[in-house]
């Protein structure tokens, strides 16, 4: 027969575990509470004393220790750039003729191919490396590098 404590452990292992799946460091305050109520249990205290350890541990932990966890682990990082923003200065390999007059032109560049235009309207031909100026929608804007 499993006793109180043992069943506010599995809840608190239990919480923990899903908190990996949804990261907000909620389901892991709630296995804190869990530990807190594990403990007065172990205790022998009544279940009201371990509803109320839960609470506490519970409170605790969201106020206390969540608010440290978000401001440090979870930063956003203003300065980097992502997904299309990212390949604007990175240097591509032509792997279709850019030509703008015939609306020809890819390259291959941050590990995918994209329809590309010259900035300048210049002709850049197959194997030329390139940097990527700027990105608009799927098409990115390049100048041909010199060698």
């Amino acid at each position: 027969m499993l006793t109180s404590w043992y069943i506010w452990l599995i809840a608190a292992i239990i919480l923990s575990i899903f908190e990996i799946l949804i990261p907000a460091f909620v389901l892991v305050s709630l296995g804190v509470g869990c530990m807190a109520a594990s403990v007065a249990a172990l205790l022998h205290l009544g279940i009201k004393m371990q509803i109320g350890a839960f609470i506490v541990g519970t409170l605790a932990a969201f106020f206390g220790i969540r608010p440290f966890f978000t401001r440090y682990c979870y930063r956003a990082s203003p300065g980097v750039k992502t997904n299309a923003d990212a390949l604007v200065g990175k240097t591509g390999r032509v792997t279709e003729v850019i030509n703008d007059e015939i609306n020809s032109g890819r390259v291959f560049v941050g590990g995918d191919d994209w329809k590309a235009i010259a900035l300048d309207g210049s002709i850049v031909e197959k194997n030329s490396k390139v940097e990527v100026v700027r990105v608009e929608g799927a098409k990115v804007y390049v100048k041909p590098i010199q060698n």
